[in-house]
C-alpha cells in the first residue's frame, strides 16, 4: 500500500514589488565629452578604451579602473546569476559565464519600464552602472563634483530622475566641496530628484553629519529627498589599507585581499557611516530625510544596532559634537534608515533579532550577475520563512514609504 508524502507546498510570493536596487547599463560615456569642461578631459574624462598598459577596460583619462566590467566586444555578464557568481568567486574565476550584448531595457527607459511591466514590478530605485566603481578615482574637490554633475546630465537628459513615476534614477551628490555640492544638489531638487546616492564616509576630514555641511542636507530635507549609500569605493578607507602595506583600487575578484574584503569594502565602511551620522544628532535637525544602504547586505545589522545603543551609554559622559541623543540609537536608525538585504542573507533571524522587518528592503540588482533573475525571485532565496505581512513590507511597502511614494 503505497504511502502519500507530506510534501510541503512551494510558497510564492504573488503581492507587489518595489525594487530598491536596480542599476542602468552605460551604452558608451561619449556624453562626458558634451558635458564634462573640455580642460578636465585630459585627465577625468571617463571612457571605454585600450589604455597606455594595452589593456581594454573603462578609463579615467589613462587610468585603468579595475572593477569595472567593460568589455572589449561590448558584451555583459547575464542578469541574476546569484549562485553562479558566487561559486565563481570561491572558484578563483574572474566572472560568470555567458556574457552577451546588453538589451535596450538596460539602457534606455522606455524598455526598462516594459521590462518592469514583464517583471510585475511597480517601481523600482535606478542606480549607476559601472561608473559606481570610478568614484575612488576622482579628486575630492569641486573637480571630483564637476564629473558627477556631468554624469548627472546624463541621467536627466537621458533617463530623467522619476520616469513616469515609476523609475526613480539616482542623482550623484557629494559633499566634496561646499559651494558646489549645494549647487548641485539644488540643481538636483530643481530637476525633480527624489532619491541620491552618495559616497560613503567623511568628506575633507569632517562628518557628513557636520554642521558644516548643513546648507547642503538642508535642501535635500526641504524637499523629502531620499538619500541612498550604494557599496562603492570606501576612499576614506585608503589611509587604512597603506597603512597595512597592501593597495588600495585593486580588482575585487584578482586583487583585493580577503582582510580588505572584511574590513575595507561594503559593511564596514556603511556602518561606520551611519553610526556617525546618528551619533551626531543628524536626524533631530533633519527629520524628513530617509537613508538606506545599498547592496551591502543586512546581516550585520542587528549586532550594529546593539553595539550603537551599548556604545552610546559607554559615551554618556563623553563629548557629543552636536549634543547628547534624545532615544536610542537603534530606534533612531529603526524610524530614519534601511538597510537592502542579500538574497543570501538571513531575514528571517535579522528580523527576529531586530524586531521588525519595517528597515529591511529588497533589491534585485537587475541587470547585474550577481542578482536574482527576476525581482520575485528575492522572495524565493530570503523571505520564504519571514510571515506574509513581513514579506510583502519588504517586497514593497518598505520600499514605497522609503521614497515617500
Amino acid at each position: 500500500m503505497a504511502t502519500a508524502l507530506n510534501v510541503q507546498p512551494t510558497k510564492v510570493y504573488s503581492g507587489p514589488i518595489f525594487d530598491c536596487d536596480s542599476h542602468i547599463h552605460e551604452r558608451n560615456y561619449d556624453f562626458m565629452r558634451e558635458y564634462l569642461p573640455a580642460e578636465l578631459h585630459a585627465q577625468w574624462l571617463p571612457a571605454r578604451k585600450v589604455g597606455p598598459d594595452g589593456r581594454f577596460g573603462l578609463h579615467i583619462g589613462d587610468r585603468m579602473v579595475e572593477n569595472a566590467e567593460a568589455n572589449a566586444q561590448g558584451l555583459v555578464p547575464p542578469p541574476g546569476r546569484l549562485k553562479e557568481w558566487l561559486q565563481a568567486m570561491k572558484d578563483g574565476k574572474s566572472n560568470v559565464e555567458g556574457w552577451s550584448q546588453p538589451t535596450e531595457d538596460m539602457m534606455a527607459p522606455a524598455e526598462r519600464l516594459k521590462k518592469l511591466d514583464e517583471f510585475g514590478v511597480e517601481g523600482c530605485i535606478l542606480f549607476v552602472g559601472e561608473f559606481v566603481s570610478t568614484f575612488g578615482y576622482y579628486p575630492q574637490d569641486v573637480t571630483g563634483n564637476a564629473v558627477l554633475h556631468a554624469y548627472n546630465e546624463y541621467v536627466n537628459a537621458e533617463w530623467g530622475f522619476a520616469y513616469e513615476n515609476r523609475i526613480f534614477t539616482t542623482g550623484l551628490l557629494s559633499l566634496w566641496d561646499l559651494d558646489s555640492s549645494i549647487a548641485e544638489a539644488k540643481w538636483l531638487v530643481e530637476k525633480g530628484v527624489r532619491v541620491v546616492c552618495m559616497p560613503m564616509g567623511p568628506a575633507g576630514g569632517k562628518s557628513p553629519a557636520d554642521p558644516y555641511f548643513d546648507p547642503v542636507w538642508k535642501i535635500l530635507d526641504d524637499a523629502h529627498v531620499a538619500v541612498t549609500f550604494h557599496v562603492s569605493e570606501a576612499n576614506f578607507m585608503h589611509p587604512l589599507i597603506r597603512e597595512f602595506g597592501e593597495t588600495p583600487l585593486q580588482s575585487r575578484r584578482t586583487g583585493q585581499t580577503a582582510w580588505q574584503w572584511m574590513f575595507c569594502y561594503s559593511e564596514l565602511p556603511v556602518q561606520i557611516t551611519l553610526a556617525n551620522i546618528i551619533y551626531h544628532n543628524f536626524f533631530s535637525r533633519f527629520p524628513n530625510i530617509r537613508i538606506a544602504s545599498v547592496e551591502n547586505g543586512a546581516n550585520w545589522l542587528p549586532g550594529f544596532l546593539e553595539k550603537m545603543d551599548k556604545m552610546r551609554g559607554m559615551a554618556k559622559n563623553g563629548y557629543w559634537p552636536c549634543g547628547q541623543l534624545a532615544e536610542r540609537p537603534s530606534k533612531i536608525f529603526k524610524r530614519h534608515c534601511f538597510a537592502v538585504a542579500y538574497p543570501e542573507d538571513d531575514v528571517k533571524g535579522i528580523v527576529d533579532r531586530i524586531g521588525t522587518a519595517e528597515c529591511i528592503l529588497m533589491g534585485s540588482d537587475y541587470p547585474h550577475a550577481e542578482g536574482v533573475p527576476e525581482p520575485r525571485d528575492f522572495y524565493a532565496e530570503a523571505l520564504t520563512e519571514v510571515s506574509d505581512e513581513d514579506a510583502r513590507a519588504i517586497m514593497y511597502d518598505n520600499g514605497k514609504r522609503f521614497m515617500r511614494l
